[in-house]
């Protein structure tokens, strides 16, 4: 990942879970090896990274979510919501002390709206809170009042707690781009006026504002992309059938296959702005894709995350949005920089993450196809190493067998 190029017949050195050395092939190695791996005729990859993943079942519990993240190569996950019933702290910290089998696990606090932060008094507490809690990010939802959403920036840059989150729409962009990141390229529909949206030259002051900023964005497409089939009849038929669907709980199944699925129920055959939900939807959504495009050939950095819930099933949810960057235009390379290096730019981890070179962490994908032919090649997973440990197809597929004991 440091070219756009395949390094070709390459030994791996890989000593407690890191890599120490990468050499030309040669039929024998100076190395006392518990274990090898032939990776003839396959491609090494870094592990991939769900930037914007939430746990929201109780029933299945997070090592159900995990199976699924990692039996499809996910080795980087940030949490984007902590609920009532969960401590995502705790999980980071029993991962980090090998205590817990999961990936590496970053999560922001509460899930903060403006009925939480409505003073200023508010804002000083929230961003204690957090600081003392231990939350890697602080994650604001909604619009806020323009005096609680600057002193909410300037406690979390004292108290070094990074602020990410929605847009806040009712302010000019200057003010949004002052969040380390912004969850959903929706938002940019709502930031910008109709007419803005399709004027040219707005749109490229705008995308240089934000590359000046820099801001990272986490498009999140698929589950745009779900919110849309919900409340069209016949798309909606489809979203079951899909593969990943099996690996649901049937509680879920069941709940997001009806006319209860909140989407449909709230959306379907409505009036907004005057414009029926559907065209109206769809047309936000063509926007959204040409402009992930005019980002990315801008320089923008951008991050890979689903939003997992619904039909965005963890896991499979991430290769699904890796297709939809694909359908915007961008190349696969452009795709896999968003999974892996600027993710560990982003965490501050790119000195042990983000590309398969020596001292880095050997958390990485083996792949039977080449990804960068097309990238629909990063689903032909051989197997997955994760902090010292090989997983290969047998036991990846055995991953995913067991979160089907749960589906009942």
């Amino acid at each position: 990942m440091n070219k756009e190029i395949v390094l070709n017949n390459q030994n791996i050195i890989i000593v407690s879970g890191k890599i120490i050395s990468i050499e030309p092939y040669k039929r024998e190695i100076n190395y006392t090896s518990h274990l090898v791996i032939d990776g003839t005729g396959k491609y090494v990859m870094p592990g991939f990274s769900e930037m914007h993943y939430h746990w929201r079942n109780k029933q299945g519990g997070i090592d159900r979510d995990f199976k699924l993240l990692i039996a499809n190569g996910v080795t980087t996950v940030r949490n984007m919501a902590e609920y009532d019933w969960q401590d995502h702290v705790a999980i980071r910290d029993s991962i980090s002390k090998g205590e817990k089998f999961g990936p590496n696990y970053y999560t922001a606090g509460p899930y903060l709206n403006s009925n939480d932060l409505k003073t200023i008094v508010d804002a000083i507490a929230v961003v204690k809170s957090h600081k003392v809690k231990g939350y890697d990010f602080l994650k604001l939802a909604d619009n806020l009042p323009k005096d609680v959403y600057l002193i909410i920036l300037e406690e979390s840059q004292k108290h070094h707690v990074s602020v990410i989150g929605h847009a806040q729409r009712e302010m000019p962009l200057e003010f949004s781009l002052r969040l380390k990141s912004i969850e959903h390229v929706e938002e940019f529909v709502y930031i910008f006026k109709d007419e803005q949206r399709n004027d040219a030259l707005f749109l490229k002051q705008a995308i240089e504002q934000i590359k000046v900023s820099g801001s990272t964005i986490v498009p999140t497409l698929v589950v745009f992309d779900m919110i849309v089939k919900s409340i069209d009849n016949q798309k909606f038929k489809t979203l079951n059938q899909n593969k990943s669907a099996q690996y649901m709980l049937l509680n879920d199944f069941n709940y997001w296959s009806s006319d209860e699925n909140p989407y449909r129920k709230n959306l379907k055959g409505k009036v907004i702005n005057g414009q029926d939900a559907l065209p109206l939807l769809e047309g936000y959504f063509k926007w959204m894709k040409t402009f992930i495009k005019m980002l990315a050939d801008a320089g923008v950095p951008l991050m890979t995350g689903s939003d997992t819930f619904g039909f965005v099933v963890p896991g499979f949810s991430l290769h699904e949005e890796f297709q939809f960057l694909q359908d915007c235009g961008l190349s696969s390379f452009q795709i896999l920089k968003a999974t892996t290096v600027t993710p560990a730019r982003y965490l501050n981890t790119i000195a042990t993450e983000g590309t398969v070179s020596e001292g880095k962490n050997a958390n990485l994908v083996l792949l039977n196809k080449n990804p960068l032919n097309d990238i629909e090649n990063t689903k032909a997973i051989e197997g997955v190493f994760l902090k010292g440990r090989w997983l290969d197809r047998i036991k990846l597929d055995s991953l995913l067998m067991e979160t089907k004991t749960l589906n009942k």
